[in-house]
Order: structure tokens, then C-alpha cells, then sequence
């Protein structure tokens, strides 16, 4: 078995990087989000001022940090903003410090997230967020205890030491991605979206994502037939691919890991998915091993010096490419079939689903369980490779030291495995009712901590008559005298180019991208919106674009109002035949009033927000007591408000790197 010491190391620092992005693209938006006089104050739901028994009762309800903000002597926001900026801190010294990169640090790095995930409400209620928390928890178990480690220096694949256990942690990280990939693509079908059935999701797909990259411009006029192709291809790296994981042959685990990693590049390159698709090919390290990282890097891979004979060594390569290549034939073979691919005389490739929705439930049905006994088998044999490694290790006090960390980390391996069935399962009726009793028992337990979710990316297709999109007004006036409100990051004008910004996530530049699929009733978050700009709101006014305000703080509009437009990308004939010096990117059309023209006297907004309990009020008497804390806290704040959100992170994580590089050249 090869080694894994180098790739683990490697997967630690690369979760220091995404908790880096996470916390930091978080923390610039705290304030307008869950400030005191944010969209959705935090104060509702941590409500420090409602006496000791009540504040005794919530926390057991409510598990988050944040209700030691008394004790520190601030109030919440302040405290949001003091573990936002802990996270970073220890963040980026996991980045670049190897000694920190520990069971200690990774647990509090989680809890921090997790404390503000606790009172994010809906702008926290994203899958990443969930990932993020759940592949966290399980890099709690993938780290070295602190106090264990020998000779650590800096840099990218630090020396901490080989346990092992290293296979059976990065086994559950292997067991997630599976978990999560697969999901992602049996909903595509499972939830009988016509788009995702008739191979013409991705002809909406690059129009009607959230967050464009420029890129998804020209990926939107290509070939039809090639687009169709291409949702054949998300279909064969989500669903059978994903079982090469488990793969005893190492060049089929390489093979899946490339097709995954090129998948999620292909994402990244065409939309601003924040640290989503980074995490995933984080992720995709458990498919590696020290060798393959060594190759990638240009350094000399060990010579393995086996004692088997020629004649073994040699049946056993026949073997494997016997095996390597009947997969990717019977992969070829199946795609084809079940995809009734035809070479048209034009050169073009005709492709449709050749299997209806019950055959495919059916075989669903059979599928699952035996993507539950391929879990099982295989972290039996890694926990057994475990024991194995333990027990060769030299000297007894070494051997029982190694074998009691196996025990522990095996136990925990099991137990996550267990209750990550629950939302696997959760995939068929079959199979979930199947389920011991217990195990629905034990999830329940621990459901509200994220540690096993259920996952389904693009479960139905948006946009397929031109993407909706929110244009928010406001005047002095009903009659005239609109002026639009502009987005750092959605679109907005026509000319404006779409951004690149991963791995910032505007959280409500993305919230403003779902209002627009429903109605402002089912988003009580939107009409507190409105709600801010009307008062003028300096915090929110920050998370939109601050040099083209129509109004400015001191002097907020009288009415505010929103339309609903569809949006469409211009065509490539158009753009070129124009003249102009600036380009549309967009074309729109009106639909319809998405919330009618209110002000701040408007009884019935006011009774909406309450009913749905977010606080309007702006008299507090709240005390901090902390001067000195709460003027360091301000004091941070206004000088990283001074610069761009994704200048900020880049800044944080090229600073990060450098010192990674250099640290092994300066001797650090």
C-alpha cells in the first residue's frame, strides 16, 4: 500500500485555505447581513438581554459562541466579528505553519464556522456551507494530535508524521465525495426536470446560473449538439465514475480523480461558485497518494523495491491492464448505449436518453444497496490494512501507541459512516426504509451540527424562458424619477461585464438570484431589504455598489420599489455587428412588479416583518463594557472595509502562499 503522508498534509493545508476564504469573505458582509440594523440582525436570534434563565434555556437550543459575548463585554455583532476574525487568524496560521495544522486547531476552526453558521438564517443556508461543515468535522479526525507531533517546518506538505490510521481518515473524506458526487447526479434525474431528461439543461444552464463568469458567454453559444454532449458528460462523472473510487486498482482511482478535478475546473472557469469546486477537488486529494503529488511536482517518485518474482510481477500488470482497459470500454459502451450517442453525416454528435424514469428508479433501487455494501467492504479493508500497519510497527511501546490510535480513529470512522447512511439514503424510499431503527435514531441526535447532510446540485433547471432577474428602484416620487439600485456582482446594466470572484461569496447577490425564482413573501429577508435602503442603512448600502448609490445614506429615497425582468444573453451575430464602443453582455424584457412601491410609513411591511420576527427597532441598550476590544474590533473593520472583498481574500491567501514558498528556502 502506498504511502499517504505527503497527500494528507497536503489536504490539511488546502482546508486551511478554504476556511481562510470562507471566514474572510464572510466577515466583510457581517454587518449589513446580521448587524444590529443588518437584512437579518442576528439579535433575533441571540437575544443576550433576555436574562440568565432565558439565555440558559436558548443556549441549549441554540449551540453557538456567540453567547459569550456578555462575558467578553461586547454585544453579538461585535462578537460575529471577533470569531470571523479568530477564524482567519488561525486559518491562516494552519496555512502557514505546519505545527498548527492539528486535531486542536481544526476543531476550533469548525466550532467558529459553525457558531456563525448557527445564526446565519437563510444566507448561510447554502450546500457548500453544510459541506464545508461536515468535510471540516471529518478533517478533525484526519489531523495529528498537536502534542504528538515531531520536526515540523513550514510549507506546503510539511513533515508531521505518518500514522496508521492515515488510510481509514481519508478514507471518510473519500466516502463524502462519493456521497456527494453520486447525490448530485441521481436528483438530476430523480426529480424529472425535463431539461436534465431531454440533454438541454446546459442550453440554460451558463445563461441561468447565479453568478456568471465571462467565460459562460461563449460556453452558451456553443453547438447545440456539443451542450447536449456535455450533460452527458456531468451524468458519467457524477454517477458511475464515482464508484472507481473504491477501486483496488490505483490507475482507475487516478483515472476518476482526473475526471473529477476537470469537471470542477470546467465549473470554475464558467461560474463564480465561491469556494465550492475548490473544496471539491480538496476533496478529490483522498483519491491520490504521495507518489502521484511527488510526479506532479517534478520530484523522484521511490523506486518500490519488490521481492516478488518476474513472473508475478509481470502477471499482475497483464492483470491490471486487463482490468484498466475493460472498464473504460464497458464506461465507453455504456455511455453510448444509455445515451444513444449516432455519428450524424454532418460530423455532429446526436445524443438522447435511451431509458425511461421507472427503469431508472428501478435500477436505482437495486444500485443503492450496493453502494452502501462497497462502503462497508471497503472501510473494513482499510481499518484491517490499519491494524496491519500497527501491529509491524517496531518496538512494543510504538506498536500499542499506533494500535490504540487505529482503535479510536477506526471507531469514529465507523460511527460517521453509520449516520452519513440516513441522508444517503435519502436518495430511495427502498433503501431508506430499510434502515435499522437506530440509525435514524442516531442521526436525529446530531443532525442539527451538520456533520452528515444530504447533497443535490441543480436538481432542476432555472431559466428556461431567460433568467429572472430583480432590478430594485427607488424615488422621490411615485410618478417619476427612478433610479436603479446596482449590485457589485449579479447582473444588472446590459454593458457590464460579468465578474470573476471565487472564492468570494456575495451572499446577497446570490439570495437576490432565488428571490427572483419565487415571490417577496416567501423572502421576508427582501422586504427587511427594502426595508434598509428606505432608512438608509449605511451597512447594507455597503454590500451593494457604494460609487453609483442613486441616493446616498444621509438622504434615502421615499419609495422603494422592485421589477421582475427576464434576461438573456446577447447573440454572438449581434455583438459583432455592432458598433458601438461597449458591447451588451445582456438583452432583458419587464414582466412584471415584483414588489410594488412601499415607504417607511407602510403599516403592512412593517406587520409583515414582524410577523416574520425580524427586529426593525434601532433603540438598544445593549452595554459594552470591553471599550478597549470594541475599538480594536472597529478599528480592524474600517481598514478592511477600505478594500475590495476579493483583493482581500486574494491578498490573504497570495500572502499565505508566498511565505509557504519561502519558508523552506529561508530555512523557517
Amino acid at each position: 500500500m502506498k504511502e499517504i503522508k505527503l497527500t494528507r498534509n497536503f489536504f490539511l493545508w488546502c482546508m486551511s485555505v478554504i476556511y481562510l476564504s470562507a471566514f474572510s469573505s464572510l466577515y466583510v458582509q457581517i454587518p449589513g447581513l446580521f448587524g444590529d440594523n443588518g437584512i437579518l440582525p442576528a439579535r433575533a436570534i441571540i437575544s443576550i438581554e433576555a436574562g440568565a434563565d432565558v439565555v440558559h434555556q436558548k443556549a441549549k437550543e441554540i449551540p453557538t459562541l456567540l453567547w459569550l459575548a456578555p462575558a467578553l463585554g461586547i454585544d453579538v455583532p461585535f462578537m460575529m466579528d471577533l470569531i470571523a476574525l479568530l477564524g482567519i487568524v488561525v486559518s491562516f496560521g494552519c496555512m502557514v505553519w505546519g505545527r498548527m495544522r492539528d486535531m486542536t486547531n481544526f476543531t476550533l476552526l469548525w466550532m467558529l464556522y459553525f457558531s456563525l453558521f448557527q445564526v446565519g438564517q437563510t444566507f448561510l443556508w447554502f450546500q457548500w456551507d453544510t459541506l464545508l461543515l461536515e468535510i471540516g468535522f471529518i478533517t478533525i479526525v484526519v489531523a495529528p494530535l498537536g502534542f504528538l507531533q515531531s520536526s515540523v517546518r513550514s510549507g506546503f506538505m510539511s513533515s508531521l508524521p505518518s500514522r496508521a490510521h492515515d488510510n481509514v481518515s481519508m478514507w471518510l473524506v473519500r466516502w463524502l465525495l462519493f456521497r456527494f458526487m453520486f447525490a448530485s447526479g441521481v436528483v438530476k434525474l430523480t426529480s424529472m426536470c425535463p431539461t436534465w431528461w431531454d440533454l438541454t439543461a446546459l442550453h440554460y444552464h451558463f445563461e441561468s446560473q447565479c453568478i456568471p463568469t465571462p467565460v459562460a458567454w461563449y460556453a452558451h453559444h456553443l453547438p447545440k449538439w456539443l451542450l447536449k454532449l456535455g450533460v452527458v458528460g456531468t451524468f458519467v462523472i457524477e454517477i458511475p465514475i464515482p464508484f472507481l473510487f473504491f477501486s483496488p486498482i490505483r490507475s482507475l482511482r487516478l483515472f476518476s480523480f482526473y475526471a473529477q478535478v476537470f469537471f470542477q475546473i470546467l465549473i470554475i472557469l464558467t461560474g463564480n461558485f465561491n469556494f465550492f469546486n475548490l473544496l471539491t477537488i480538496v476533496m478529490c486529494l483522498s483519491l491520490v497518494d504521495d507518489d502521484f503529488l511527488l510526479s506532479l511536482v517534478g520530484r523522484p517518485v521511490p523506486v518500490n523495491k519488490s521481492s516478488n518474482g518476474a513472473a508475478l510481477r509481470w502477471t499482475r500488470k497483464l492483470l491490471t491492464l486487463a482490468v484498466e482497459n475493460l472498464t473504460y470500454i464497458g464506461l465507453i459502451y455504456g455511455t453510448i448505449k444509455f445515451f444513444s450517442i449516432r455519428l450524424q453525416p454532418d460530423w455532429s454528435l446526436d445524443s438522447k436518453i435511451a431509458f425511461s424514469s421507472a427503469e431508472f428508479k428501478s435500477l436505482l433501487s437495486e444500485i443503492m444497496p450496493v453502494t452502501i455494501c462497497i462502503g462497508i467492504l471497503s472501510l473494513i479493508v482499510n481499518i484491517l490494512l490499519a491494524f496491519y500497519r500497527s501491529l509491524i510497527e517496531p518496538g512494543i511501546i510504538r506498536k500499542i501507541f499506533y494500535l490504540i490510535g487505529t482503535l479510536f480513529v477506526s471507531v469514529a470512522a465507523v460511527w460517521i459512516f453509520i449516520i452519513s447512511l440516513v441522508p444517503h439514503s435519502a436518495l430511495d424510499n427502498r433503501t431508506r426504509n430499510n434502515l435499522w431503527p437506530v440509525v435514524q435514531q442516531w442521526y436525529k441526535r446530531i443532525d442539527e451540527f451538520q456533520i452528515a447532510n444530504a447533497y443535490g446540485l441543480f436538481r432542476r433547471m432555472t431559466g428556461v424562458d431567460g433568467r429572472p432577474e430583480i432590478v430594485v428602484e427607488g424615488s422621490n416620487s411615485l410618478a417619476t424619477g427612478w433610479k436603479e439600485y446596482h449590485f457589485l456582482y449579479k447582473p444588472g446594466e446590459l454593458c457590464r461585464r460579468p465578474p470573476i470572484l471565487i472564492p468570494h461569496q456575495p451572499r446577497l447577490d446570490w439570495q437576490m438570484w432565488f428571490a427572483a425564482l419565487g415571490n417577496y413573501e416567501h423572502n421576508p429577508w427582501f422586504v427587511s431589504f427594502v426595508y434598509r435602503l428606505l432608512d438608509g442603512e449605511k451597512d447594507v448600502l455597503d454590500l451593494l455598489d457604494v460609487e453609483r448609490l442613486p441616493f446616498p445614506p444621509n438622504k434615502p429615497p421615499k419609495y422603494v420599489r422592485a421589477i421582475l425582468y427576464k434576461y438573456s444573453y446577447t447573440s454572438p451575430t449581434s455583438s459583432s455587428s455592432t458598433k458601438k464602443k461597449s458591447v451588451d453582455w445582456w438583452t432583458r424584457r419587464r414582466v412584471r412588479e415584483y414588489f410594488n412601491s412601499a415607504n417607511l410609513d407602510e403599516k403592512q411591511m412593517i406587520e409583515f416583518l414582524n410577523a416574520a420576527g425580524i427586529p426593525m427597532e434601532k433603540t438598544r441598550f445593549v452595554r459594552v463594557t470591553n471599550v478597549f476590544l470594541k475599538k480594536m474590533l472597529i478599528k480592524i473593520r474600517n481598514y478592511i472595509v477600505s478594500i475590495q472583498p476579493t483583493t482581500f481574500i486574494w491578498s490573504l491567501i497570495g500572502t499565505g502562499f508566498c511565505i509557504n514558498f519561502l519558508a523552506p528556502i529561508l530555512r523557517l
